[in-house]
């Protein structure tokens, strides 16, 4: 067995904002990683921290990019166990995709025709919730979730686990530390309450 690594995000952008809104979500954004560490972290999403438009493939990075500017952006990383043939099948696509990204778009019809409660998919397009799903029907991994998808719905996965909740830029691997999660979880909710 090994372990996968699915994290939600808002970083609080006027794009993320109008998803929040639509969706009535807490996170409006996933991404997944192959490790820990989240260094093999993966999705579909703006391509340069400044332009909203230019979107596709993107390898993030916690204090780089996206979330290096928008440093307060709130996360919850999940763990998954998953068999070795579907981590090496994931772990492929994405090579397929990080070799030859060209044909890849982001699907920004799909996106709106969310909202819409609608589902339109086009070929080698994908939002990031779709783009996650896409990984785990193609390395069959059972799932229960929806057609029309949403960040959110990655939380109701079987045996998925809550490992990290806190500003992404303070992620550590040392996570499971008490006195660090008492600690990330007060400085999280006064940031976000406005208090410091």
């Amino acid at each position: 067995m090994k372990k996968i690594y699915i994290i939600l995000t808002h970083t609080g952008t006027l794009l993320s904002n109008i998803i929040k809104f639509y969706t009535k979500d807490e996170f409006s954004h996933v991404s997944i990683s192959l490790d820990e560490n989240l260094n093999e972290m993966y999705s579909f999403g703006r391509l340069h921290p400044y332009n909203p438009i230019w979107g596709g493939f993107v390898h993030e990075q916690i204090n780089k990019g996206i979330f290096k500017r928008f440093k307060y952006t709130i996360a919850e990383v999940y763990s998954l166990n998953i068999e070795d043939s579907q981590y090496d099948r994931i772990n492929q696509l994405i090579k397929n995709i990080k070799e030859s990204p060209k044909p890849y778009k982001f699907n920004f019809i799909g996106l709106v025709a969310v909202s819409l409660n609608k589902n339109i998919h086009i070929k080698r397009s994908f939002y990031c919730a779709e783009f996650v799903k896409y990984l785990f029907e193609q390395a069959y991994i059972p799932n229960n979730l929806p057609d029309i998808i949403k960040p959110q719905d990655f939380k109701d996965l079987k045996g998925i686990q809550l490992i990290y909740r806190g500003f992404i830029n303070k992620y550590t691997k040392n996570k499971n530390s008490v006195l660090n999660k008492i600690k990330e979880n007060i400085n999280f909710q006064s940031k976000r309450e406005g208090i410091i």
